[in-house]
């Protein structure tokens, strides 16, 4: 069976275009994707963009609205918390061995992106911050060993893009924290601190937005009484 080459190129071009305007934000949670808009913009047919919305869809980053069409996933609070909690568990085992391979290059790597982020908490660049957060962590995972646990941690990570690259614009009182424990962590690192201790200490670092998240959600409710 021969398959048809172009097809799916244009078909991952268009996935790869919404999927990335989703993840940055261009797309906002509720907004209707306009299929024909879409086509025409990237002189496309409206076939492989469809078969792109479809895949979107298997990915949660898109839902099919009667009579409105394709729709970005608004937030899910619940969802966003409950993944939190598992990458919580999963990021600190990875931390953890992560541990075992660190090399004072790495260290410095880390020392380097912290540093930014406290520049760019200086400056109130939330949207900065949450990137080189993103950079801290995934310069952890890069040296833990586990193909498959890496997988699975990008692949969960990817979903919650779109929520987590402004997590910390709405709540900006966590941001210091997260340096502070960044910096927690690369000490641990540094005096090759004993796995159970690392894994704990990831993962309560996660676990720490959590409660964050939880607490402003609380607040927030009680305001409204």
């Amino acid at each position: 069976m021969i398959m048809n080459t172009e097809k799916i190129n244009k078909k991952n071009y268009a996935y790869d275009t919404i999927r990335s305007r989703i993840l940055e934000g261009f797309y906002a949670p509720g907004q209707r994707i306009v299929i024909d808009q879409i086509a025409k913009e990237l002189k496309l047919s409206i076939i492989p963009v469809r078969e792109a919305i479809r895949q979107l869809e298997a990915d949660g980053l898109v839902h099919n609205k009667p009579y409105s069409g394709p729709v970005v996933n608004t937030i899910n609070e619940k969802e966003y918390l409950d993944t939190l909690c598992v990458l919580a568990v999963l990021e600190g085992y990875a931390t953890a061995l992560s541990a075992a391979n660190m090399t004072p290059a790495i260290i410095e790597r880390l020392k380097q992106i912290n540093n930014g982020m406290k520049e760019a908490l200086e400056e109130f660049d939330f949207e900065l911050f949450g990137e080189l957060n993103r950079k801290f962590h995934a310069t952890i995972l890069d040296i833990c060993g586990n193909t498959y646990l890496q997988d699975e941690i990008r692949r969960v990570g990817e979903r919650m893009d779109s929520v987590r690259k402004s997590v910390f614009t709405f709540m900006p009182a966590r941001t210091k924290y997260s340096v502070k424990e960044h910096d927690d962590l690369i000490e641990l690192f540094e005096t090759q601190a004993p796995f159970a201790k690392v894994e704990e200490y990831a993962r309560e670092h996660k676990m720490n937005t959590v409660r964050a998240f939880q607490k402003r959600e609380s607040k927030k409710a009680s305001d409204k009484v």
